[in-house]
C-alpha cells in the first residue's frame, strides 16, 4: 500500500507553512538524539542511554524492531481487516455483504472522521481533552463522507498484532519503564490514510492522576507505536519534548501564543517500517491531517504502572468506570500470556519474555485463546 514519498494532497491556504514546518520539525527531531535499536547492558537490562533519553524526551524510536517477515504478515492482516470494514458507520456488513468486523462486539471499537476532519478538537468529546481543532484541509471530491481512523482492542483481529505485542525486547523496555510487575493499559491500529487520514488534536492522554500527591512524569504509563509503512512529519505523531514532567498543559495558551496549532517547539516521531516509538502518554501530542500520499499504519500497545491502576477507579473514555482490583488486572492481563505463548509458536529461536506476575502459570494460544479476546477491550485499564 506504500506510495513513494512525496507531498500531494492540497493543504489550502496553509500549504506552505505547513511544509517548513514540517521540514524544520524533522531538524528538531533530528538532534534530540533518542533513536536507535534497543540496546542491552552486560547485566541484560535495557541500557541505560535510552532510559535517560526516554524520560528526558516523553519518547524514545527505537530502530529496526521488527523484520520483513513479521511485517509482512502484519500487513496481510491489516489489508484484512480493512476489507472487513463496515461499509459505512453502522453497517452490519462489510462492502461485500459479509458481516463487517466488529458488528458483533459490545465494546466500541471502530473510530469514524470525515476525510481530512478533526473529530475531536475544540469539542467535550474525551472529557474535553483536546481543546483546539485542527485545520481542516478540504478532501478530494470523490471521498468518501466518512473513514475509520481508529480501531480499538485490535488485538482480536489480528494474530499477528498479538505476536507483536509480546515482543520479548519491547516487553523487556515496559519493565525497564514502569516495573517487572508492569500492567496492560488498551491496544489499537490508528490508519492515516493518504489523502483522507484524519488529525488528532493536540492532548495529554490520561485523567485519573494528575493531581494525585504522588503524581510524577511516569504516572499515566506510556504507548508502544509500532509503524506497519513507517512515519514522516506529514502523516505522523508529533510531540513537544519534555512536556510529560510538567503536569497539565494549557494547551489552548500554546496555541494562541503560536498564533497557529503548528506549536514552534514540537516535534514529528520519524520512524522506518519496523520501527517502534515509546511514547509518554502525559506529552503533548496530536497529528495533522494526512494530505500526504503515503499510508501510516500504526499499533499502538500500552502499559502502566501496577501502581497507577490497582485500587484505582478508572475508565470513562474507553470503557465503564471501575475500580481496577487485582482479578481486574489479572484478567485484563491474560492477552500478555496469550501472547507470549503466541510469540513463542511462531519464533520457537526466540526467548520468550518472562512477565512476572505470570511466573508458575500456563497459557496456551490456541483457538479457545482467540476466542476468549472476544470483547476483551471492555477491561481496558484506563486512568
Amino acid at each position: 500500500m506504500q506510495t513513494e514519498s512525496q507531498w500531494s494532497a492540497d493543504y489550502g491556504p496553509e500549504e506552505a507553512a505547513m511544509r517548513a514546518y514540517c521540514e524544520a520539525g524533522a531538524k528538531r527531531a533530528a538532534d534530540l538524539g533518542n533513536r536507535g535499536p534497543i540496546r542491552f547492558d552486560a547485566g541484560g537490562r535495557v541500557h541505560q542511554d535510552i532510559l535517560d533519553a526516554y524520560w528526558r524526551c516523553g519518547f524514545y524510536v527505537f530502530e529496526g524492531v521488527i523484520g520483513a517477515d513479521e511485517l509482512a504478515e502484519i500487513e496481510a492482516d491489516v489489508l484484512d481487516i480493512l476489507e472487513r470494514l463496515p461499509a459505512h458507520r453502522g453497517s452490519p456488513v462489510d462492502r461485500r455483504g459479509r458481516p463487517a468486523l466488529g458488528a458483533d462486539l459490545e465494546a466500541n471499537t471502530l473510530f469514524w472522521a470525515r476525510p481530512l476532519g478533526d473529530p475531536f478538537g475544540g469539542t467535550e468529546l474525551a472529557g474535553g481533552r483536546h481543546p483546539v481543532k485542527m485545520f481542516e484541509p478540504k478532501a478530494a471530491q470523490d471521498a468518501p463522507d466518512e473513514v475509520v481512523y481508529l480501531i480499538l482492542g485490535s488485538l482480536q483481529f489480528s494474530d499477528a498484532a498479538v505476536r507483536a505485542y509480546a515482543h520479548p525486547h519491547l516487553l523487556a523496555v515496559a519493565a525497564a519503564v514502569n516495573g517487572d510487575d508492569f500492567a496492560p493499559f488498551n491496544e489499537a491500529i490508528f490508519i492515516k490514510e493518504p489523502g483522507r487520514g484524519a488529525s488528532v488534536a493536540w492532548h495529554q492522554d490520561g485523567i485519573t492522576h494528575w493531581d494525585s500527591p504522588d503524581w510524577d512524569e511516569g504516572s499515566h504509563g506510556f504507548n508502544f507505536m509500532a509503524q506497519l509503512y513507517g512515519c514522516t512529519a506529514a502523516n505522523g505523531v508529533w510531540v513537544v519534548p519534555g512536556s510529560h514532567k510538567t503536569g497539565r498543559v494549557d494547551i489552548r495558551a500554546l496555541v494562541a501564543a503560536a498564533g497557529t496549532e503548528r506549536l514552534p517547539d514540537a516535534v514529528p516521531i520519524l520512524c522506518a517500517p519496523g520501527d517502534v516509538a515509546i511514547t509518554n502518554r502525559q506529552v503533548v501530542h496530536g497529528s495533522f491531517a494526512n494530505t500526504s500520499p503515503d499510508w501510516r499504519v500504526t499499533f499502538n500497545f500500552g502499559f502502566h504502572r501496577r501502581k497507577s491502576v490497582l485500587g484505582v477507579k478508572g475508565g470513562g473514555l474507553h470503557n465503564a468506570p471501575a475500580v481496577y482490583d487485582d482479578a481486574r488486572i489479572r484478567s485484563r492481563a491474560r492477552a500478555i500470556g496469550y501472547a507470549i505463548d503466541a510469540r513463542r509458536q511462531r519464533f520457537p529461536h526466540e526467548t520468550p519474555f518472562a512477565y512476572r506476575p505470570q511466573l508458575g502459570e500456563t497459557y496456551r494460544w490456541d483457538a479457545a485463546a482467540r476466542a476468549a479476546l472476544k470483547d476483551y477491550n471492555l477491561l481496558d485499564l484506563s486512568i
